[in-house]
């Protein structure tokens, strides 16, 4: 039989060792995102990802237990982190859903483009950004679903390939990186791409 803690001190212990834990942990997934965002396409070490957060090897791989299952950790809390952003753009809103996903790649898109640049090094990777197409295209069905609605099969799934292709970030690279329009032009030009398939006649 446990003997009870006469001072109560016990809970408080494990309550502090367990926020101590968590911050760690994520001082780590901190340290590991920021090292990969750094060195795109190289995997970067486990004692370089140590060395930044301040902690030993030996305590990452106590609370990740590999470097693979890290990374994969770290780029899924970004991932999860980019959805939530996103997943704020209103249902039939055109405007109000290109100037989130504007504001969206304004804030990730350059980092999303050194990923897809590098997926073909690393397997991890290349899976992640598959889950981002799939994610890509479901945001379109969603968001612009009113404009879907009663389109028989062959022009729904053709108009679901033009919503995705206006809305993907390589069209936003090309309009704010390569053609050097302003952000307001840029999403100006989207939403003049996308009112007359939401608009036109179906």
């Amino acid at each position: 039989m446990k003997k009870k803690d006469p001072t109560g001190k016990r809970p408080y212990r494990m309550q502090a060792r367990a926020q101590s834990t968590a911050a760690t942990k994520e001082k780590v997934l901190d340290s590991a995102e920021a090292a990969l965002d750094e060195h795109p396409g190289e995997e970067p070490t486990l004692s370089a990802i140590a060395d930044r957060a301040g902690v030993t090897v030996q305590t990452i791989l106590r609370h990740f237990g590999s470097k693979q299952a890290l990374l994969v950790a770290a780029i899924g809390r970004l991932g999860a982190r980019m959805r939530s952003d996103r997943d704020r753009a209103p249902v039939g809103d055109v405007k109000g859903a290109v100037g989130i996903l504007v504001d969206h790649y304004e804030t990730y898109g350059d980092r999303i483009l050194r990923m897809l640049a590098n997926e073909g090094k690393d397997p991890v990777l290349h899976v992640l950004v598959d889950l981002g197409r799939a994610y890509h295209q479901e945001w379109c069905e969603h968001v612009f679903a009113p404009a879907l609605t009663g389109l028989h099969a062959a022009k729904r799934e053709r108009r679901i390939s033009q919503l995705v292709a206006i809305t993907d970030i390589y069209f936003w690279k090309l309009l704010r990186r390569d053609r050097d329009l302003s952000l307001p032009q840029t999403k100006r030009a989207m939403r003049e791409l996308l009112d007359p398939l939401i608009e036109g006649d179906r």
